[in-house]
């Protein structure tokens, strides 16, 4: 049985809940910890193992989407549990692409770091902009502002759904963007201020049933044969990414964070997704152990 809540309609389509670990409720912000991690793998696989005709992932969060990875939890990790966690995260995250079938993510608040990873494995995001006087949510890639960098991909989905340029310096600099001020193509469809989840996960079926219409997927696993596995650069973008990431390379102040961050775009363009992804784990397991990540992290959990 799944931790998370599924719910199906009459067409198929499954909407998978993420929700706050209960024996860390965090006041209802839901968080990528460990607990999380296999709950959407267990999900993942029950939702696979009764079929669907595709999946919007939704959270139960009125606060956030997913605010981001558990850092203290992660912190506490030796080595090989850290990288063995991220290898964890990495195969929950891809059972979501694995499932066959159109996927988008509601990103109705917050999605940064791990959280905004999570909703870069669907097709496609859907969100809208914060009603009249609603501060603006945050969205992005904030790691390397701890002196880290991503580990779960991020580093080769962002550039793929944006302008390569500023998703490198974005990623490399760590930082987040006001949704009023999102990029162009981070979201796939922006409905207007102060639209309900409800509308925007039924804005998410409307998607889906039109991927599914263009492509006559009607089985499961029909639409992913006309889709790549998911949204990333890759060998393939290598002749039209390089200028962007030498721009990116001259932008860049120079840093330990920010030299992972592009040498995992680089890792890429040239090897695919899983030396990439291989590559962020290798830097974050190292990064966390410089002065300046020690600093940073320090702070950030004391006050957190």
């Amino acid at each position: 049985m799944s931790s998370l809540r599924i719910d199906r309609d009459s067409d198929g389509i499954v909407t998978l809940w993420l929700e706050p670990n209960p024996a860390k409720p965090r006041g209802g912000v839901v968080v990528l910890d460990a607990w999380l991690v296999g709950a959407i793998a267990d999900a993942c696989m029950t939702v696979a193992r009764e079929g669907c005709t595709g999946l919007v992932l939704a959270s139960s969060s009125a606060r956030v989407f997913v605010a981001g990875a558990d850092l203290a939890e992660i912190d506490a990790l030796d080595d090989a549990g850290l990288h063995a966690y991220l290898e964890r995260g990495a195969a929950a995250f891809a059972s979501i692409p694995a499932l066959g079938v159109p996927t988008v993510a509601v990103v109705h608040r917050a999605a940064l770091g791990g959280g905004l990873e999570l909703a870069m494995h669907c097709d496609a995001l859907v969100g809208a902009l914060p009603a009249e006087g609603e501060k603006p949510w945050l969205v992005g890639l904030p790691e390397a502002g701890l002196c880290i960098c991503p580990g779960w991909g991020g580093t080769q989905t962002l550039p793929a759904r944006i302008d390569p340029k500023a998703a490198f310096v974005a990623t490399a600099n760590g930082t987040p963007w006001k949704c009023t001020d999102a990029p162009t193509g981070l979201l796939d469809r922006t409905l207007p201020p102060g639209t309900t989840q409800e509308h925007l996960i039924d804005e998410a079926k409307r998607w889906i049933h039109a991927e599914r219409a263009a492509t006559g997927s009607g089985a499961a696993g029909a639409f992913r044969a006309q889709r790549a596995p998911r949204r990333a650069i890759g060998p393939a973008d290598a002749a039209r990414m390089q200028a962007a990431l030498a721009a990116a390379r001259a932008e860049v102040p120079p840093s330990d964070h920010a030299a992972a961050c592009l040498d995992c775009v680089a890792t890429g363009l040239s090897q695919g997704w899983d030396a990439a992804v291989a590559a962020e784990r290798a830097h974050l397991v190292r990064l966390r152990h410089t002065p300046a990540a020690r600093a940073k992290l320090g702070a950030f959990l004391t006050k957190s």
